[in-house]
């Protein structure tokens, strides 16, 4: 008897573009110092830019090449021109997915590649794209959303599948901290995912570990790119979305699963995070769970 029983993965996934655009400036123009929790995606199509990262030399790159700024570098672009112009497609983007972005960190962050590599081409086709699709009149904002989606984990997949390519000759951390950093974020996750959450600070979850805070917020920042503050907010605020959207959950429940100290403390949160309250939210998202059936209304399950 042959089993023919293939089971299909569960999909959870929580991806991000943002900020993008294709733009030529004049000679002389730069762009102040910033530093963010996402990747940001430099390509130049015409022209020179330098750009400056935190304790690396500065880096003057040119049509076709291609650079990824790692999250929680601070970095000043520029015209590495004082007179010419200079065109380039730029992009923000991010993940929930922590292996993913401990790759892309590992593989591809902050290094110029030339434009005659195999992921500068893979990486100008897919800033190209991003134009092409949304300056596209024939499409719907529906459907440049999902074609955008596409093409960046198309891109995604690319690194991933083909980092022995291009993955840098040296990573930035050791397999050890590597180790130390997933388990500090599997013991956040874990205790998130719980009915009863039990770590009510990043010192506890780092105490498990007997570590200093200290040593675990550089390692896991390291790592993964962002601290673990942002990492948990971002999850926190994940599931409170999740299960507003479900009508059996109250307010007060939620805010006792994610953790939170108080219900009010909960709201100002969700506010920060969200722009409105868990009320509204709850409420727009009840809505967008209605349908209408030939004989009444019901809810998706």
């Amino acid at each position: 008897m042959t089993n023919d029983f293939v089971a299909i993965p569960s999909l959870e996934s929580s991806i991000r573009l943002f900020g993008g655009h294709m733009r030529t400036v004049a000679g002389g123009w730069k762009f102040f110092g910033q530093q963010h929790q996402s990747f940001e995606l430099m390509c130049v199509v015409a022209g020179q830019q330098k750009t400056e990262l935190k304790h690396l030399p500065p880096m003057v790159y040119g049509p076709g090449e291609v650079l990824i700024i790692s999250p929680g570098t601070w970095h000043v672009n520029e015209n590495a021109s004082a007179t010419e112009t200079m065109t380039y497609i730029t992009c923000h983007f991010d993940m929930e997915n922590l292996n993913l972005k401990s790759k892309l960190i590992s593989y591809v962050a902050n290094t110029v590649y030339h434009a005659d590599s195999f992921f500068a081409q893979m990486a100008l086709e897919t800033a190209h794209q991003f134009v092409d699709i949304s300056k596209d009149g024939q499409l719907t904002e529906e459907e440049k959303q999902l074609q955008l989606q596409i093409v960046f984990l198309q891109f995604l997949y690319g690194i991933v599948h083909n980092g022995e390519k291009f993955r840098k000759s040296e990573r930035s951390y050791t397999d050890r901290e590597a180790k130390l950093a997933r388990s500090l974020a599997d013991l956040m996750t874990d205790d998130l995912k719980s009915d009863q959450p039990v770590l009510g600070s990043f010192e506890e979850t780092c105490q498990h570990l007997n570590i200093s805070a200290g040593y675990g917020h550089r390692v896991f920042r390291k790592v993964y790119g962002i601290t673990p503050l942002h990492y948990l907010e971002d999850k926190k605020y994940a599931k409170a979305k999740r299960l507003l959207g479900s009508p059996e959950y109250t307010i007060e429940q939620v805010s006792h699963l994610i953790g939170a100290q108080s219900v009010s403390a909960f709201s100002k949160q969700f506010k920060k995070w969200s722009g409105t309250t868990p009320s509204k939210y709850q409420q727009q998202a009840t809505q967008k769970r209605r349908v209408r059936t030939v004989r009444g209304s019901g809810y998706f399950e």
